[in-house]
């Protein structure tokens, strides 16, 4: 059973970095870029903390922007070709609400990092600097990416969840 989170990782940090653009040129663009791939990354870990989560998620797929795109108010996808918006499939709406509220708040992204060691993802807090500290450049280039209020819908739609992951008690599977 596959078990690579890699194509969700991949597309759901580029959705983001679409919904929410990097300010500036091309080194804010890989900066914004970077910041999103490690909030995604710690939210797919945590949603799919093993490999039968994986292969599951792998398998099933992960549902897609449709929700996302309307609570964003992104273009419709009836106005690009197939090809254009294929990658939008991959994108977890889980996985993206879950980024958006670790973008936006320091403690709970912490905490995150932290709980990765009950699952069979391995990972250590350095791994994940721009997302835990980012410095000033960091917070510039993702200006958009880090801003709670405009987060605020999509961290919203799953923090919840979020939550009950990182409480008393948790459960390793998703």
């Amino acid at each position: 059973m596959p078990t690579d989170l890699s194509p969700l990782i991949a597309a759901t940090a580029r959705w983001l970095t679409v919904a929410y653009p990097p300010c500036g040129g091309a080194l804010a663009s890989a900066l914004c870029e970077v910041q999103a791939r490690q909030a995604v990354t710690v939210a797919a870990w945590l949603r799919y903390p093993t490999e039968i989560d994986a292969g599951l998620v792998t398998m099933a797929g992960p549902g897609g922007t449709a929700r996302l795109d309307w609570i964003t108010g992104a273009e419709a996808a009836g106005d690009h070709s197939a090809e254009e918006w294929a990658w939008r499939s991959w994108v977890d709406e889980v996985v993206a609400s879950w980024a958006a509220a670790l973008l936006t708040d320091a403690e709970l992204a912490g905490l995150a990092v932290a709980a990765l060691a009950e699952g069979e993802h391995t990972a250590t807090p350095v791994e994940f600097r721009r997302l835990l500290s980012p410095d000033d450049g960091d917070r510039r280039a993702a200006a958009l990416l880090r801003h709670p209020d405009l987060l605020a819908p999509v961290a919203a739609l799953h923090r919840d969840q979020l939550l009950a992951r990182l409480g008393p008690g948790r459960s390793l599977a998703a």
